[in-house]
């Protein structure tokens, strides 16, 4: 959540000229209503559900980018789908670079009427080594300019 994913996302994709695709916003697309209602609705079952056959149909498809939601990792079964099926790019950042990008958003589930910088901690501790198990590759953004990171992605990906 606020490492960049859905930004450096696109802007690869247009570089490699692949179709680039950002989970949360197709979830939104396709049932006409904000992430945040969906929680509000469904609950978090309920959103991951819709996130893990959009995670089936995605990593069926070739050449595009994709952006996962941040808590796609917690499924064993999305992550055997990312190992199996992708290259994935854990764009890692630290606590204090995460409270200023999310700071003011409101769009965030998980944010909501909470400690910000308490939850995002917990996130960390709960979904960093995940990503980690998951990852070909680690980018650790500090300092980094997206120019910087899709530099660093596409010489890996050769």
């Amino acid at each position: 959540m606020g490492t960049g994913k859905s930004t450096i996302g696109r802007k690869l994709a247009k570089r490699t000229s692949q179709k680039f695709y950002d989970s949360d916003l197709e979830i939104e697309n396709r049932t006409g209503v904000k992430i945040n209602l969906i929680f509000e609705i469904e609950g978090e079952a309920g959103f991951r559900k819709r996130e893990s056959q959009l995670l089936e149909e995605f990593t069926s498809m070739s050449n595009i980018v994709l952006a996962t939601g941040g808590g796609a990792v917690l499924s064993e079964g999305n992550r055997a789908i990312l190992i199996d099926r992708g290259f994935v790019v854990y764009l890692k950042s630290d606590i204090d670079q995460l409270l200023k990008r999310t700071s003011r958003d409101n769009k965030r589930p998980l944010l909501q009427n909470a400690d910000h910088e308490a939850v995002i901690k917990k996130l960390l501790n709960e979904r960093g080594p995940l990503y980690e198990e998951v990852a070909d590759l680690v980018i650790d953004t500090a300092g980094l300019s997206i120019n910087d990171i899709i530099t660093q992605i596409m010489s890996a990906e050769q």
